[in-house]
């Protein structure tokens, strides 16, 4: 007998039911541990059964928020969102992927035509104001704001012989606001015979005082130097009326390396004995352009400045000893300041920029410098005392 047939008939003998009842059928009736054995079976496929469907429900889950998402542009790869409180979070996972939308990019805002207009002309010399910032106004305004302005002015009756009609030789006209320290240059409006200085041309920041005269007048003479009253020196003078001029922030000796490095920080302000002061890029550019003859307008508003607005102004440290003793705008090939101040912080309009660049190119900018060192009229013979 086979070896593996001993348990067998082990079991038999000992009274375990080995052989089928007559009348039973083929089956043999099973133990109550057997069918204890055979339940824990059942449930233990029962529970693999589910397992799995709940796996492939899951897998299921996950492959459709994986085409929702790519459906509505989701990034590759991104997780669905499951809320841990719920009990069916999977399912609602599933469900809710569906209303996913694409997020609308907040549109940039409407850039004002008016602030880029102003931007524009500001850049040009914003790098160059160092103390104050400049204040300019929208170069679509200025035209209408300078007619008001000067017709303004022509109602007044202290102004009444201010006469506007361009003239010939005469390419400019100057306004000085003494309460705004602002100097505006205006040209002429067109070419006909009714031709009027309404044209702002650019506008220049200046320091005059409580003395400064107002009024209409013409300018009878100028100086590459000028002796003040202190005695002080000014460039590139203009007199406007009796001892009142046009110049440079003054300096204590006539030599361009000797300003009154104080006195330039209050350009701007009202600092003068009744001149009108100014950096000497634009007191120059007066002494170039506009010829003994040329009508000047002083006046008062201290809440406009002028139609093109309020220049910025440059400050000089005055521990500084290298830099101080000069004007920073000075165009003299021996200031030591960097060449990009040379423009200073004067408001220009487009023509008035091409006049600069073509004056640059064609020399005619250099040809009346002043020498470093006593040079240029120094006295003038009509007048004593002029004021600084």
């Amino acid at each position: 007998m086979d070896h593996r047939d001993a348990p067998r008939a082990q079991r038999s003998s000992s009274g375990s039911p080995a052989s089928r009842p007559s009348g039973q059928g083929s089956r043999p009736v099973p133990s109550d541990s057997a069918k204890a054995r055979a339940r824990a079976r059942r449930k233990a496929r029962q529970r693999r059964a589910r397992n799995r469907m709940l796996v492939c429900l899951c897998a299921l889950v996950l492959c459709v928020v994986g085409a929702l998402g790519i459906a509505y542009g989701l990034p590759s790869g991104t997780p669905a969102t499951v809320d841990p409180s719920s009990d069916s979070s999977a399912v609602q996972a599933g469900a809710g992927a569906s209303d996913v939308t694409e997020a609308t990019p907040t549109p940039e805002p409407t850039p004002d035509p008016a602030e880029e207009r102003i931007a524009q002309v500001t850049e040009r010399n914003i790098a160059n104001a160092t103390k104050d910032a400049p204040e300019v106004k929208d170069p679509d305004t200025w035209q209408q704001n300078a007619v008001a302005l000067l017709e303004g002015l022509q109602a007044d009756p202290e102004y009444s012989d201010l006469d506007l009609t361009v003239r010939e030789d005469f390419p400019y006209l100057i306004a000085v606001n003494r309460a705004a320290s602002v100097v505006t240059v205006y040209a002429a409006d067109g070419d006909g015979d009714d031709a009027r200085y309404t044209r702002p041309y650019m506008a220049m920041i200046c320091s005059g005082g409580p003395d400064t005269p107002t009024g209409v007048f013409e300018t009878p003479v100028s100086y590459s130097w000028r002796l003040l009253s202190g005695p002080c020196y000014g460039q590139y003078a203009t007199r406007i009326w009796d001892a009142y001029l046009f110049h440079s922030v003054p300096y204590y000796t006539q030599h361009k390396d000797d300003l009154e490095y104080v006195e330039y920080n209050k350009l701007g302000t009202q600092a003068s004995l009744g001149c009108i002061r100014l950096m000497v890029v634009d007191v120059k550019w007066i002494y170039d352009n506009c010829p003994i003859g040329t009508t000047v307008v002083i006046y008062d508003d201290e809440n406009d400045p002028g139609p093109m607005g309020r220049p910025g102004t440059i400050y000089t440290d005055p521990d500084d000893e290298s830099m101080r003793g000069w004007d920073p705008t000075d165009p003299d090939p021996e200031n030591p300041w960097d060449d990009a101040y040379l423009t200073g912080t004067t408001i220009r309009s487009e023509e008035a920029w091409a006049e600069w660049d073509a004056a640059q190119d064609d020399a005619r900018w250099s040809y009346s410098l002043t020498e470093p060192d006593l040079q240029g009229w120094s006295t003038d013979y009509k007048t004593e005392g002029t004021r600084g």
